[in-house]
């Protein structure tokens, strides 16, 4: 009877393992608002934090683009340099990388009215506080973009599982490392 007992304990530790890459969150780029003009982008991440792992859902409509560029090319709203670009109206950007990801949307004036992102992604927990580093704030009233840089806050770990959230030192990683063990006492017995 242990040994059913053994068995199941591990099926469900098992499961739970599989069940990790869930922890990864989708993110709707400016929420109900979507990709657009006239979003603060800014105050859209103030209140998040991204991870590797997270997807951002660009949701636009035609005349619009979603390019990842480098920081100078976001600072400056420089278009035709981008590292990736699409235009198909639903674009899903996953998180690859830590660090931060500049996006735009290349349309000539459109970044300069606002429409550019940044966000930093933590290798780190998501319990870390939001970063908005180069992030934008809305135009003003002359129409100028202004870019407020404010330091990044992460939370540095050793590891990074890519799933979304660290798992170093946690109770998810024992209880992985205890699954681990146990499976490898039913295989060799």
């Amino acid at each position: 009877m242990a040994g059913i007992g053994v068995r199941i304990v591990a099926l469900v530790l098992v499961f739970g393992m599989v069940m990790m890459p869930s922890l990864a969150k989708d993110y709707t780029v400016g929420d109900t608002s979507g990709w657009a003009t006239g979003v603060d982008y800014t105050t859209w991440t103030s209140d998040k934090t991204f991870a590797v792992g997270d997807n951002l859902a660009f949701n636009y409509g035609s005349g619009h683009t979603v390019d990842e560029v480098s920081g100078s090319d976001y600072k400056s709203c420089t278009t035709g340099n981008s590292i990736t670009s699409d235009s198909s109206g639903a674009t899903t950007i996953p998180l690859k990388t830590s660090g931060t990801h500049y996006f735009i949307c290349g349309i000539v004036g459109h970044c300069g009215m606002g429409m550019k992102l940044s966000v930093t992604v933590g290798s780190g927990s998501t319990a870390a506080a939001p970063a908005g580093k180069g992030a934008s704030t809305p135009p003003s009233a002359d129409g100028s973009n202004t870019t407020v840089d404010t330091p990044a806050v992460t939370t540095p770990t050793a590891t990074s599982t890519g799933l979304g959230t660290s798992l170093s030192s946690s109770p998810i990683m024992a209880l992985m490392t205890i699954a681990g063990v146990v499976l490898s006492v039913l295989v060799l017995s």
